[in-house]
């Protein structure tokens, strides 16, 4: 079989990698091993995500453990869901009390996207705000949040009431107002290329969101989980968001993701809101939990 005829033929993909198109046959630590046989050094962890390497230990018995048990129950909150539960657990004993609570997801896109359906509520407004060269996600939501308009211009147009300010800029800090629902900020732009903040950069835009009243959403799907010397990246710049995302790394491989808040915020998506406002089928999978714990517990 040609394996990368077949590819191109049957599965659609967004640009088509001649040369890097590689059939791989299995994966072990930072290694891939294509269907020759040939091996390649993987520097890209699956794009941040395989913090532990391929075919860690602690990873496949987790899986292995969970799928023995169940692999999936209904998500809202029909059931006790013990992985879930435990995950939830874990994650809020290691973030400051204000993020003690945790909703589930299945991407990194989706906890942003769930992140400001809930600063919308909380604080009844609709503004957002993010930063040029910031990269969220590819939703239609998340796109609009994309600092460069060439890669959002042909989907336009996208949701409105979005401002984007110029990242490292202090004077754009006057537009956060008491409109504003909600401020979306990478401590590190990954996808720009490494861009890191000013001095002062990340704790003024904090000082700014407490005086308007406005939750600001830390986007950590690439900083957490030690790469940035901490747990949490925040924790090296001295500031909480007041709605903290996770993605990629936290799930060793499989998908997840996660938005977490205080209990006080999050009661905003209870409050006679429509269940459907962010119902997510696959959200706080009990496999997806049992990994991302077993992910906590080794890096710990």
């Amino acid at each position: 079989m040609n394996w990368k005829d077949e590819y191109r033929k049957y599965v659609a993909q967004l640009t088509d990698f001649e040369d890097m198109l590689i059939a791989v046959d299995h994966a072990e630590g930072i290694y891939l091993y294509d269907k020759s046989g040939k091996k390649y050094m993987d520097l890209l962890s699956g794009i941040a995500v395989n913090i532990l390497g391929h075919k860690h230990s602690a990873v496949i018995s987790a899986v292995r453990r969970q799928a023995e048990r169940y692999l999936h129950l209904m998500v809202y909150g029909e059931f006790v869901q013990e992985e879930t539960l435990i995950l939830a657990k874990k994650l809020a004993s290691l973030l400051p009390e204000s993020l003690s609570k945790s909703f589930f997801v299945n991407s990194g896109s989706e906890a942003i996207e769930g992140a400001i359906k809930l600063a919308k509520l909380f604080t009844k407004r609709s503004e957002i705000i993010a930063f040029s060269g910031s990269y969220h996600g590819s939703t239609h939501a998340t796109l609009n949040l994309l600092g460069e308009r060439r890669f959002k211009a042909p989907f336009l147009p996208l949701s409105p009431d979005v401002r984007i300010l110029q990242y490292n800029d202090f004077e754009g800090f006057k537009y956060i107002t008491e409109r504003t629902a909600c401020v979306v900020l990478e401590l590190i732009q990954t996808a720009s290329g490494m861009v890191m903040p000013l001095r002062g950069f990340i704790q003024s835009v904090r000082e700014r969101c407490s005086e308007t009243g406005t939750l600001l959403i830390f986007d950590e799907m690439q900083t957490s989980l030690g790469r940035l010397g901490a747990m949490f990246g925040f924790q090296k710049f001295g500031v909480v968001p007041d709605i903290l995302c996770l993605a990629k790394s936290l799930g060793g491989g499989v998908p997840t993701g996660v938005f977490i808040s205080s209990e006080k915020i999050m009661n905003a998506l209870d409050n006679g809101h429509p269940l459907i406002g962010h119902a997510t089928t696959f959200g706080g999978n009990p496999l997806a939990c049992a990994v991302a714990s077993a992910v906590i517990d080794t890096l710990i």
